[in-house]
């Protein structure tokens, strides 16, 4: 079944056949068609020349139409006769040489035609499979349920903060206008809730999955098969009507997002915490990518006071440790890091990395 989808990167599945589009050409077919300029360029070219060139030197002069004509029949070795009289030497070397390089550029011109349609198709076979090695190598990243806005917003964080992705979604046409803004995209086409889809998104070896398209009903089917499919992933959904919410955790979802309760208490923050809310837009902004992370401690970790790991770099500032429901804000020095605690720092990508690394020893 998986030969019905296609893979693009980073990345695609998709049923196809792909109309070609101009304004997006892989590098091969970007050269054919430069080829195919130069041909058609060189074609009207001989054409001009070899219609000036009889104007000039035939006897009796011809006219611009019969000249035209005895170029084109010329050119593509058509032989309907000789309309202009060429006797002498001279007229029948240009002629012949006129025959030659007309004929070579015309057969220059289709055969780039010719390899520029199976090249299309050819491509897309090849951005198949380079996206599903690319696919199989991924592991602890995104799959991305619903490509729309929200699905957007996700992959953009996702980018920012250097995770990688996967998005899915129905609407192919969708998923190809995103290149440009995603040139690394990978994204397969189909619905998201059929286990074939998931397993070629690797789902297995997936850090979570977002379930955030427009239909409560598909993410609540995305959140259950993909805890079917690893129910170890993380789900997190995105639900329209707030009585769907207990259903959505039901089916597996960890955590559930309404927009429009989101939203609505966005608003409210910007109004009676202005400044909360201007610090964390900032965040977003900065050109440093700062983010609030959290990193868990691994469970080979050796318990050591917080003072004695020198948790000290430009890039994270750790904030707060939590263990089960427990919270310990702005820990103290002598306060003990454990296996199994989860790290609350401000960090850009890089600090991130750094701290994981340190943690894991």
């Amino acid at each position: 079944m998986l030969e019905d989808v296609i893979f693009f990167k980073r990345g695609v599945v998709s049923c196809r056949r792909r109309a070609f589009s101009i304004p997006y050409l892989p590098g091969q077919l970007a050269r054919i068609l430069k080829r195919i300029y130069i041909a058609a360029a060189l074609l009207a070219l001989m054409i001009v020349m070899g219609v000036v060139g009889l104007r000039l030197w035939a006897t009796p002069t011809p006219s611009l139409s019969d000249a035209f004509y005895m170029t084109i029949i010329t050119i593509t070795t058509v032989g309907y006769g000789e309309i202009v009289p060429a006797d002498s030497f001279g007229e029948r070397l240009f002629l012949g040489m006129l025959a030659v390089g007309g004929f070579g550029t015309i057969t220059f011109l289709f055969t780039s035609l010719s390899v520029f349609f199976l090249e299309t198709d050819l491509d897309v076979t090849l951005r198949r499979r380079r996206m599903e090695r690319q696919i199989k190598k991924l592991r602890h990243h995104y799959i991305i349920c619903g490509f729309g806005r929200v699905g957007r917003n996700v992959a953009q964080e996702l980018l920012m903060t250097q995770r990688s992705f996967v998005a899915i979604d129905v609407d192919h046409a969708q998923l190809e206008s995103q290149r440009e803004r995603f040139p690394d995209l990978l994204y397969l086409h189909g619905d998201a809730s059929e286990d074939e889809l998931l397993l070629a998104a690797d789902i297995e070896d997936a850090r979570g999955v977002f379930a955030v398209t427009g239909d409560d009903s598909r993410n609540l089917m995305i959140a259950l098969t993909a805890k079917q499919l690893n129910p170890k992933v993380r789900v997190v959904a995105r639900c329209h009507e707030m009585h769907n919410i207990p259903k959505l955790r039901k089916a597996g979802a960890d955590s559930v997002i309404s927009p429009d309760f989101t939203g609505g208490m966005r608003i409210a923050s910007a109004m009676i915490r202005p400044h909360v809310v201007s610090f964390l837009e900032e965040m977003l902004r900065s050109e440093h990518r700062l983010r609030l992370e959290e990193v868990s401690v691994p469970e080979n970790f050796v318990p050591r006071r917080l003072g004695d790991l020198n948790l000290s770099g430009r890039d994270y500032l750790l904030l707060a440790v939590r263990h089960g429901s427990d919270w310990q804000f702005n820990p103290p020095p002598e306060f003990e890091i454990r296996p199994y605690q989860v790290l609350v720092v401000m960090a850009t990508p890089q600090g991130r990395h750094q701290l994981e690394r340190l943690l894991h020893g």
